[in-house]
């Protein structure tokens, strides 16, 4: 610990990213093992029954009145809209290659700037009009339609990206009211309820392999999240923006190795057009915020 506390602040923070975004990967390998185990809608509960358990303690030491909801039907909302992009992205992973996933969960970033200017009035211009367009290309060179099926697991990515892009549009207007430990709360308080519903109907208690795959998933996603905010608190997003892509030679050398999956070159190709772009989106909004709200830019919540 005191030698990571020697490096400089730019080192630690990349340091981090790169810890979470290997805790992200993996917690895609506990998915697809979990459900292997039980179904995926109650890996689904637990994610967030355990995440909550986690979560309390710390929440009670900071204090009941840190989660106190200004706006509750914003909470609803954004837990039930959370709610579908991870039963959807997490039944994606037991579906197709999790580098697939991984790739496809780039276009998350290009769902956000299209929302923000539908549901947000902000202004997007021509370049990053172009950066949307040249990002969805992408999708379409992983897909490609007409030329092979499009699978359900590969729908069901994209509908996990909308919808998580959907919630975050959400939090942008939490921040304006409520606390980062409301947030971070209240969002697996509400999904867990929500999650036990399908998750009832299917119900298998897991085995002492099962209970380990649980918990480990939860700690290594606790984990992710805690690395990748920290990050963000080191330094701007932006400078940090290039290593989310090694999520996806993370993805192809884990899922290689236990699962014998070799993604296509279109996956690579497709994935990597998705990232630049949305890279490029990324550095152009956070220029934008510099010199129209130096000192209101808004912080993107990957919790």
């Amino acid at each position: 610990m005191h030698a990571f506390n020697r490096l400089s602040t730019e080192w630690q923070a990349t340091l981090l990213m790169l810890v979470a975004m290997l805790l992200f990967t993996v917690m895609g390998v506990f998915i697809r093992l979990a459900s292997q185990v039980i179904p995926v809608m109650e890996v689904v509960f637990f994610r967030n029954f355990l995440g909550a358990l986690i979560l309390l303690p710390l929440i009670m030491r900071s204090g009941i009145k840190t989660i106190k909801m200004v706006r509750p039907s914003l909470f609803i909302y954004r837990g039930m809209i959370n709610f579908v992009g991870m039963a959807a992205g997490f039944t994606a992973v037991t579906l197709i290659p999790l580098a697939e996933a991984t790739a496809l969960n780039f276009t998350c970033p290009l769902f956000i700037t299209l929302g923000a200017a539908m549901f947000l009035g902000e202004v997007i211009r021509i370049r990053r009009i172009i950066a949307i367009i040249v990002g969805f290309c992408g999708t379409l060179l992983i897909l490609q339609p007409g030329i092979s099926d499009i699978s359900v697991g590969a729908m069901l990515a994209l509908v996990g990206a909308l919808s998580v892009a959907g919630a975050s549009l959400l939090v942008k207007k939490m921040t304006e009211t409520e606390s980062v430990n409301a947030i971070v709360m209240w969002m697996v308080a509400i999904q867990a309820p929500i999650s036990f519903v399908p998750a009832f109907f299917v119900w298998q208690w897991p085995d002492m392999y099962g209970w380990y795959l649980l918990i480990s998933l939860t700690l290594a996603a606790t984990i992710a999240h805690i690395c990748f905010t920290r990050a963000c608190v080191l330094v701007e997003i932006t400078s940090l923006q290039h290593l989310e892509f090694i999520k996806l030679p993370f993805a192809a050398l884990i899922a290689w190795f236990i699962f014998s999956e070799v993604p296509d070159i279109w996956t690579w190709i497709g994935g990597a057009v998705i990232f630049l772009s949305t890279a490029y989106i990324t550095h152009r909004e956070s220029q934008a915020h510099r010199s129209l709200r130096p000192n209101h830019g808004i912080k993107e919540s990957k919790l």
